[in-house]
């Protein structure tokens, strides 16, 4: 794979994010996530995942440099995949943790709250959380239920609108990630979590997770007519000049 660097364990896999540095969500990380996604499941051999990123950074969500750039069908393209991988995560039925090594906003804290447990990094620097408005983006309520599904829906609404992004210690507080720990426990905290997850009769941990997100997967679907505003709002003038200046910061060179 292009995007994922993939370590297989016991009867787990490890999943690390691999697309640079910040770890960028592009077309083709979508694609090599989805196919993962249909191969875990079937593979009775790997009986669970956990993500994880590179050194001080998780995943800083959305590729923005390059989806910036694309044309209207490649952003059509790219959005459904998206949204149709959000979902697929939050119904994947075998366990799933996040091991987060740094920055995780946007599309990175989106990653991680369709798993079933986080573990972060507990250094104040760093902040997790969906700051998708003040970029120009338009939040679906799809990912409002979702975000809600943590946090409640009322803090899940005020932080959305106010694109707010946590420091460790404050999403622990309110439930966005489950556990804080020292840079070099992330992975061995995550592992530890998997295990004890595998503890358990197997079908019964499996059946219970998938009862428990029967209302979720419900309320987090995200609608075409939902996928087609946002998709409007991104071609609208004022959204692209507040994603040209996200562009010019991450790119400032160009």
């Amino acid at each position: 794979m292009e995007t994922l660097i993939l370590e297989k364990k016991e009867n787990y896999l490890i999943v690390q994010l691999n697309r640079g540095r910040s770890n960028p969500i592009n077309g083709k990380m979508v694609e090599e996530l989805r196919q993962l996604i249909r191969d875990v499941e079937k593979d009775d051999s790997i009986l669970g995942m956990i993500f994880t990123g590179q050194r001080n950074f998780f995943c800083v969500g959305l590729d923005v440099l390059e989806l910036y750039h694309y044309d209207a069908p490649a952003m059509a393209k790219f959005w459904t995949d998206f949204t149709d991988m959000v979902h697929e995560l939050t119904a994947f039925s075998k366990p799933l943790i996040s091991a987060i090594t740094g920055h995780s906003p946007a599309g990175g804290c989106l990653l991680a709250i369709c798993c079933d447990y986080r573990v972060m990094i507990n250094e104040p620097r760093f902040r997790i959380g969906l700051n998708e408005v003040p970029v120009g983006i338009v939040v679906p309520n799809g990912i409002l239920a979702l975000y809600g599904f943590w946090l409640g829906k009322g803090k899940a609404y005020q932080m959305l609108m106010q694109g707010h992004l946590f420091e460790p210690q404050d999403a622990l507080q309110v439930g966005l990630v489950d556990e804080i720990v020292e840079r070099e426990k992330v992975l061995e905290q995550a592992e530890k979590k998997m295990k004890f997850y595998l503890s358990f009769p197997y079908k019964v941990w499996r059946n219970t997770k998938q009862n428990l997100r029967i209302q979720l997967l419900e309320e987090s679907v995200i609608t075409e007519k939902e996928k087609e505003d946002t998709l409007e709002k991104w071609w609208d003038p004022v959204s692209r000049k507040a994603l040209e200046k996200v562009v010019n910061r991450l790119n400032p060179k160009k």
